[in-house]
């Protein structure tokens, strides 16, 4: 039997840090924040479903609850004037006191744009997905992805995988393509992962994206381990 291992979990602590970042002090304390992280994300991937949000990380202190959300289209989270971001921000406190009543931590909302959405596999998974969905030939697709994100500088490898019923077909197969190096086997490479389903009237495409970006050696910002 084979031992796959997530990507990102497979370099926390050396050149990851995790999604969600607290203490508790009981196990009372755990359950509820972890069923408050996991009620976030699920509202979260539902309503910005569609604006090429990729990571959702959530920090707690004594006295905010601040949640980070990565997109490659800020101005479509933000809204005019902030109004999307304020109806979200109430409907995330309150999805926070229905599932921790005693909770009383500030909701803040920080939203950060992703300067090169072709370096993120999950913006460039939603991008494949968006392609099928609109009955583009998977092959072409394909192909112009992995083409345009390996013409971003600083990508050194992409791996592009779909599997389902492809083209309408009666059996459901698995295609991909390939380019550059994908070292899934290093600490320090610098490997970002996602899966994504792209809905069609025939069954459900699934979608799987590496982008290898080079190796971390120094230590960064949030303190991980030099290699």
């Amino acid at each position: 039997m084979t031992h796959v291992t997530h990507p990102y979990a497979h370099r926390l602590g050396i050149i990851r840090d995790w999604k969600s970042r607290w203490f508790a002090l009981d196990k009372k304390q755990y359950r509820e924040n972890l069923k408050v992280d996991s009620d976030i994300r699920t509202y979260l991937a539902k309503r910005l479903r569609g604006t090429h949000t990729s990571d959702i990380e959530i920090e707690r202190t004594l006295t905010d609850l601040r949640i980070f959300v990565h997109t490659a289209r800020p101005g479509l989270v933000i809204g005019r004037s902030g109004e999307n971001a304020t109806k979200i921000r109430a409907e995330l406190a309150r999805i926070v006191k229905k599932s921790a009543p005693n909770h009383n931590r500030a909701i803040k909302l920080d939203i950060t744009e992703i300067r090169q959405p072709e370096t993120d596999a999950t913006v460039v998974a939603y991008m494949i997905a968006e392609s099928l969905e609109k009955r583009m030939m998977f092959r072409r697709v394909l192909k112009q992805t992995a083409e345009k994100v390996m013409a971003v500088r600083g990508v050194l490898g992409v791996r592009i995988a779909v599997s389902g019923r492809l083209g309408g077909a009666d059996m459901s197969r698995k295609e991909e393509v390939k380019k550059g190096r994908i070292p899934l086997q290093t600490f320090r490479a610098d490997i970002d992962f996602a899966r994504e389903q792209a809905h069609l009237p025939y069954g459900v495409i699934g979608i799987k994206v590496w982008i290898y970006r080079g190796d971390k050696h120094s230590t960064d910002k949030r303190g991980a381990r030099r290699m």
